[in-house]
Formats: structure tokens, sequence, C-alpha cells
């Protein structure tokens, strides 16, 4: 089932939070305030949501928690998009992420039911 590939890439995300959180600190836009504790949060979030796909009596729960947090780390999509230290890197990864987040958000929609 697809629904388990979308836990693993959650889970994988939240481990490289966790094991490499220096670039994700980056994309932590200024205005937030402790970043250090927002990418370890965002990163044990990720790993709970996807472990949590795994269990089809909780799995809209989690589909609409990961749904959440795609809508809660938006800004730091925008800000890397936007943002001067980021620059340097092409557009296309830049922007890309934006109608990625989307495209996320419905994959985890699907599982809402």
């Amino acid at each position: 089932m697809i629904v388990y590939l979308m836990g693993l890439l959650y889970m994988t995300a939240g481990i490289a939070h966790l094991v490499s959180p220096r670039f994700f600190l980056k994309i932590v836009p200024p205005y937030l305030p402790f970043p250090d504790v927002l990418v370890l949060l965002s990163g044990i979030a990720e790993i709970v949501l996807g472990t949590l796909l795994f269990f089809p009596t909780i799995r809209p729960w989690a589909a609409w928690g990961i749904i959440i947090l795609l809508i809660a780390v938006f800004p730091a999509n925008l800000y890397m998009a936007y943002g001067a230290p980021f620059q340097a890197l092409s557009a296309w990864l830049r922007w890309g992420r934006l109608p990625l987040q989307l495209v996320l958000i419905w994959w985890a929609y699907q599982y809402t039911k």
C-alpha cells in the first residue's frame, strides 16, 4: 500500500531532523523563537505521525496530524523560497517545495476517512 510509503517518508524525514538538524535550522524563519526546539519537535512529530499511519484504526488521525504539520512548517518553505540565505540554490529547488506541500497535503487527505 502507498500509505506505508508515506509513513516511511515521514519517519525518514523525522529522523533526518534529529540526525542532521543543521539544514533544518537554516530554513526556520528568523522571526520564530527557539528554532532548535522547533526542529526537534517537528522531527519527532514526523516520526510519530509516520509510524501511526501503519495502524488503520488511527490512520485518519495521523493523516490529519500530517496535514496540520505540513501547514505549520509552510513558513519554513516560504522562507527558503525567498530568503536571502538561499538565493544561491536553484530556483526550482527553492520554489518547487511550495507546490510539493500541496501535493503532500492532498496525499495525506486521502487517508483522513
